[in-house]
C-alpha cells in the first residue's frame, strides 16, 4: 500500500529540529498567538485578545511576537483579521524582520491555526521559506524544553512582494463557486456550526453545498500535532474534496480555514483559496444564501 506523505517537508519542522537550530543566524521565529473569547448573547461572536501577555510570560528562545490583528490586518475593516493588500502586508512583515533571505518558523498556542494563518499570508505576498512548528508551543512546553522571558525584536529587513492574490477570495467569488461542478466549498468550522445548530456568527448554517472538515479534527491531542498525512488525506477525500477542483475554504473569520488550506497544500492540492472574512461576513449579509440541516 502506498504511504501518503506531506509534499513539502521544509514547510513543517519538529521541536527537535528547532531545538538544534535556535541559534541559526538567518532564522526568524515567531509566536503568532491570538485568542478568541466567545461572547454569546452580546451580538458579537467573539472578542479578540492578543497573545502578547503569554509571550511575555514565556516563549521559545529567540522568538519574536506577531500581533495578527494589531499589526498584520486591515484595521479599517469592520471585520476582524481582514487581509491587507499584499504590498502593504509585505512591508509589515519586513518591519518585523522577515526578509527575502530569511528562514521563518511560526508557532502558536492552543491551536496551530494562528501559525497557519500567518504562513498563508506569507505565501500570499510571495514568500515561501516559512515553516510551521508541529504542535507549536503546546508540544514544546509539554516536553519541558527551554523557555525565555526575554523579548526578541528582529531588525527590519527588505521583503520583495510577489503577490499571489488568488490565495484569498471575497464573498462574490465564493458565491460564484456555489453549484459550480469544478469547485468545492469546504467549511473548517465545527460540525454544530456547519449544521446550523450553533448560531455563533449570526444567521445559523453554512454556505450552500459546502462540505465539512473541521480544522480541530486535523490536530491530535494535547500536543496539537498534525494528524498523520494519510488520515488527513482520507478526511478530505471522504467529503469529495477532489484535488482536480478549485477548493474554496472558509470558517468564521479566515483563520481555521488556513489550517485546512495548509494541509491540503501539503497533500498536493494546487488550486486553493481562503474566503477571508468567512461566516463573520456571510452570515450577516441577508443577500447571501445560507442552508442548515
Amino acid at each position: 500500500m502506498e504511504t501518503t506523505s506531506f509534499r513539502y517537508p521544509d514547510a513543517l519542522v519538529t521541536a527537535d529540529w528547532l531545538s538544534a537550530h535556535l541559534e541559526d543566524p538567518g532564522l526568524r521565529i515567531y509566536d503568532c498567538t491570538t485568542y478568541l473569547r466567545y461572547t454569546p448573547g452580546t451580538g458579537k461572536p467573539y472578542t479578540v485578545e492578543s497573545g502578547r501577555a503569554d509571550y511575555d510570560a514565556g516563549h521559545i528562545p529567540n522568538s519574536a511576537f506577531l500581533d495578527l490583528q494589531a499589526d498584520l490586518s486591515d484595521n479599517r475593516s469592520g471585520l476582524r483579521f481582514t487581509i491587507l493588500p499584499p504590498d502593504a502586508l509585505a512591508d509589515r512583515f519586513a518591519a518585523h524582520g522577515i526578509g527575502d533571505d530569511s528562514r521563518v518558523i511560526l508557532y502558536s498556542r492552543g491551536n496551530m491555526q494562528w501559525a497557519t494563518r500567518v504562513w498563508w499570508m506569507l505565501r500570499y505576498v510571495g514568500f515561501d521559506n516559512a515553516a510551521i512548528l508541529d504542535g507549536g508551543w503546546d508540544n514544546w512546553a509539554i516536553d519541558g524544553r527551554s523557555v525565555s522571558t526575554t523579548a526578541t525584536r528582529y531588525p527590519a529587513a527588505n521583503l520583495t512582494a510577489d503577490p499571489r492574490p488568488d490565495l484569498f477570495v471575497g464573498k462574490d467569488l465564493t458565491r460564484a463557486a456555489i453549484g459550480d461542478t469544478s469547485a468545492c466549498i469546504l467549511n473548517a468550522l465545527a460540525p454544530d456550526l456547519h449544521s446550523g445548530a450553533n448560531d455563533r456568527y449570526g444567521r445559523p448554517g453554512r454556505i450552500p453545498g459546502s462540505v465539512n472538515v473541521p480544522a480541530a479534527d486535523l490536530q491530535i491531542g494535547e500536543r496539537r500535532l498534525f494528524a498523520d498525512p494519510g488520515i488527513v488525506a482520507s478526511k478530505f477525500a471522504a467529503v469529495g474534496a477532489d484535488p482536480a477542483k478549485r477548493i474554496v475554504i472558509y470558517c468564521g473569520g479566515g483563520i481555521a480555514a488556513t489550517l485546512d488550506a495548509y494541509l491540503m497544500h501539503q497533500l498536493g492540492y494546487e488550486d486553493l483559496a481562503v474566503y477571508d472574512n468567512s461566516m463573520s461576513e456571510w452570515a450577516n449579509d441577508p443577500e447571501l444564501p445560507i442552508e442548515t440541516d
